[in-house]
């Protein structure tokens, strides 16, 4: 179980999703709830907590109104193993596309290298004090050892503590210059681990290229580690043998343990575009398979045991959020049994214009924080005014009316034509001073276009 699992209520998860996403305050409180659940059930007791199943989700609305961002910020809150798939991927067993089985092998790569990321932060320090002491056996190899002297090698002997002295000293002074970075740009030749890895994908039917299944893995530690001389400056060099030996300490098997249990416990699945498999009353041509995706994924929704290269994965307590817009099918096309298997749906709202106003403005990732701190780096100071971020918003909500509703990311489009030519001229021609964005400005860039039905199609 995670930290940030253990701290979180339903309202931090709610503030914390705030910060990035406007609105949709009922989504937010449906995952909210949902990530609460997953460690309410890790405190009660054994008997009981293998029947308590998550509640997975459908969130319904158009597109660009934050549900994909709402289950992404959702699953980094978390610190949980989390990935996004589009159930339009996928196909019945026996069609051209991916197996449904391989999101949770999917999800478990992930979760290892989740999972590895964090050992090898933890033995970090100790795998950088190796990769010193090795820089340094190739910068004054060390004074060998010798056997016990006879009583004729005294003299032999006391020359060799004499040079080991000496050598331990000089090794002490140069890893101070080392510590300091005063060596960084000298080059040295090393030994280094050289990629094995064939890169063979095995092909055939039933989603094997799915099955992670490669000549490393089969051969596993039979064939011996090569090593190849590399010439790099000390400072790469340091890290490449920080990081083999990082490698060396962490455990493999622990690692993998962990990664699947996370998987099992935490872990969060977003299934994008689940409209697109309901059947929405066609039973001919291309739609043929949809059902079957959904027959397909109702056993991996329901739980079962899915073979991965790291062991067997039980999907009973993986939460599952679904998405999709449902313009043309409706949720209740979806089989019954999967209908079942989703019993919290969430309608989200569509933008409106003090939405975008907000959108543009209040995130800690707002799309007017991102153009000035672009513009930054050119050392032209981009200020937008009050009047000219409404006419912005108003434009875009036009635009959605008129031609087709993409939700925020409508102001993508906006934002992009409207700063074309400061965008393009930025770097040769603009005066390095204060560009205003003001109502007239935005009027005269977009009137025209968004009035041309055509063009705003089109550019728009």
């Amino acid at each position: 179980m995670t930290r940030s699992m253990k701290e979180l209520t339903p309202t931090q998860i709610v503030k914390e999703l705030d910060n990035y996403i406007i609105g949709q305050t009922e989504a937010k409180r449906a995952v909210g709830i949902a990530l609460r659940n997953r460690w309410r059930r890790q405190q009660v007791t054994s008997e009981l907590r293998e029947e308590i199943m998550p509640n997975n989700i459908i969130l319904i609305g158009p597109t660009g109104v934050g549900k994909t961002e709402i289950a992404r910020r959702l699953a980094k809150l978390a610190e949980a193993p989390f990935i996004k798939v589009e159930a339009s991927k996928f196909t019945e067993v026996g069609y051209v596309g991916r197996d449904v089985e391989s999101m949770i092998r999917d999800l478990t790569d992930y979760a290892v290298n989740l999972v590895k990321a964090e050992k090898t932060e933890e033995v970090k320090f100790k795998a950088e004090e190796m990769a010193d002491e090795k820089v340094l056996d190739l910068l004054i190899p060390p004074v060998k050892n010798q056997s016990a002297p006879t009583p004729t090698e005294n003299g032999d002997q006391q020359n060799n503590e004499t040079e080991a002295f000496q050598n331990q000293k000089t090794r002490e002074w140069m890893k101070a210059k080392l510590k300091r970075g005063e060596l960084n740009d000298k080059m040295i030749e090393f030994d280094a681990q050289a990629n094995t890895s064939m890169g063979m994908q095995i092909l055939g039917p039933l989603g094997m290229d799915d099955m992670g299944i490669n000549l490393q893995d089969m051969l596993g530690n039979l064939m011996p580690k090569k090593k190849k001389k590399r010439k790099t400056s000390i400072s790469e060099a340091r890290q490449i043998i920080a990081a083999e030996e990082a490698q060396k300490l962490i455990d493999m098997d622990t690692v993998q343990k962990e990664a699947i249990q996370r998987v099992e416990d935490s872990g969060i699945i977003f299934i994008d575009e689940i409209d697109k498999v309901a059947g929405g009353g066609k039973s001919h041509g291309p739609d043929i398979s949809r059902e079957g995706v959904q027959r397909d994924l109702l056993p991996i929704v329901e739980g079962s045991n899915v073979n991965t290269k790291y062991g067997i994965v039980r999907t009973d307590h993986i939460l599952f959020i679904a998405a999709g817009a449902f313009h043309i099918a409706k949720p209740s096309d979806l089989i019954p049994e999967l209908q079942g298997r989703f019993p919290i749906r969430v309608e989200l709202n569509s933008l409106t214009e003090s939405d975008f106003i907000q959108i543009l403005t209040a995130p800690q990732n707002a799309l007017l924080k991102q153009y000035t701190a672009l513009l930054e780096t050119e050392g032209v100071n981009l200020n937008f005014t009050k009047d000219g971020i409404k006419e912005i918003a108003k434009v875009a909500t036009e635009v959605n009316e008129q031609v087709e509703n993409i939700g925020a990311r409508r102001l993508h489009t906006i934002l992009t034509t409207l700063l074309d030519e400061i965008l393009f001229d930025a770097p040769d021609k603009l005066p390095k001073d204060k560009i205003v964005v003001n109502a007239k400005m935005v009027h005269d860039k977009l009137d025209k276009i968004v009035k041309n039905r055509d063009l705003s199609k089109f550019i728009l």
